[in-house]
């Protein structure tokens, strides 16, 4: 069992920056996969962006060349950079952590990007 705390959401202006974090109750080290999910209201929860075990990375178009994912696994921590934010990022983020056939998922943060 894997769980999952989000942290770093809150109200930008648009072209601003945040960082999110994801901690881990137990060692990342070995899990296939760390990614962030989205969902904004009335929208399905999207993939934003994905890293695994080897620190291949990937990302959603939407978000290519402004989000940057890593983590850090001595403190079991994954992050999501967000820079030149818009509007259109604002949404729930999720952290997940997919292990083979198991997905574990945090409780979500609110990010608020204003115009």
């Amino acid at each position: 069992q894997v769980q999952l705390v989000e942290s770093g959401g809150g109200l930008v202006q648009a072209g601003g920056s945040l960082r999110l974090s994801c901690g881990a109750s137990t060692s990342i080290f070995n899990i296939n996969a760390m990614n962030w999910y989205r969902q904004a209201p009335g929208k399905q929860r999207e993939l934003v962006a994905g890293i695994t075990s080897g620190g291949i990375t990937g990302y959603a178009d939407s978000v290519k060349g402004r989000f940057t994912i890593s983590r850090d696994n001595a403190k079991n921590t994954v992050y999501l950079q967000m820079n030149s934010l818009k509007p259109e990022d604002t949404a729930v983020y999720y952290c997940n952590a997919y292990n083979d056939p198991v997905n574990y998922w945090g409780q979500g943060t609110q990010v608020t990007v204003s115009s």
